[in-house]
């Protein structure tokens, strides 16, 4: 696994779990609101976090930690990501994946193995705008497949969407809400303009959440 680093604690992160947070390198989309730049690429300048390391951090907190989440980045491009939840499992954690949805392929063996108790995927924008605000690499039938596949799946889940004003009209909120299937939840999540990907983004306000949680 490539970890580009991680958080020791968090209890919003991972619905009912205290939790640590470890961040896969690599991504293959370009949001302009993307605020982990430094994930991006596969081969950053920045050092590694080992990933024995981390797990020898898990294994000191055990009893204190009941979660870890798996963000990014994006996760599902790294190819040992399965055994790496089950490691995680092996070890007593719940494991919650933070995923853009391009591959739904690792998804189906993640959840064929159940290895994978959560899944949060981040919805960008309405299909037919999906390229335009992924730098060119969010494919609408892929995005359509994956979402898919985790609303019928057996886990915990939720899509979410960062709202950013200057980009998402509340039109396209709504063809977003509209590719939400029934029975599963939205959450739009606000955008923290200070390290967008985009320097014409960033001077923007934190713009809050309109309905934390809709489609429930």
């Amino acid at each position: 696994m490539l970890l580009g680093g991680f958080e020791p604690f968090t209890v919003s992160d991972f619905p009912g779990h205290p939790a640590a947070v470890v961040f896969t390198q690599g991504c293959n989309f370009r949001c302009p609101f993307c605020h982990n730049g430094g994930l991006l690429e596969a081969e950053p300048t920045g050092e590694l976090l080992e990933e024995e390391e981390f797990l020898a951090f898990l294994a000191k907190r055990r009893g204190l930690l009941s979660g870890v989440v798996i963000s990014g980045g994006e996760p599902c491009l790294q190819p040992d990501l399965a055994a790496f939840c089950r490691r995680l499992k092996e070890m007593g954690f719940n494991v919650k994946l933070d995923t853009n949805g391009s591959r739904p392929r690792v998804i189906a063996e993640l959840l064929a193995q159940g290895v994978v108790d959560y899944i949060a995927m981040d919805v960008k924008a309405p299909l037919e705008r999906y390229r335009q605000l992924t730098g060119g690499a969010g494919d609408p039938a892929t995005i359509s497949a994956a979402i898919a596949l985790i609303a019928a799946g057996k886990v915990a889940h939720h899509f979410r969407t960062t709202r950013v004003e200057s980009l998402l009209s509340d039109e396209d909120i709504s063809r977003i809400k509209a590719l939400i299937p029934p029975g599963s939840c939205h959450r739009l999540q606000p955008f923290i303009a200070e390290n967008a990907l985009a320097a014409q983004l960033r001077p923007q306000p934190k713009s809050p959440p309109r309905g934390s949680i809709d489609q429930c």
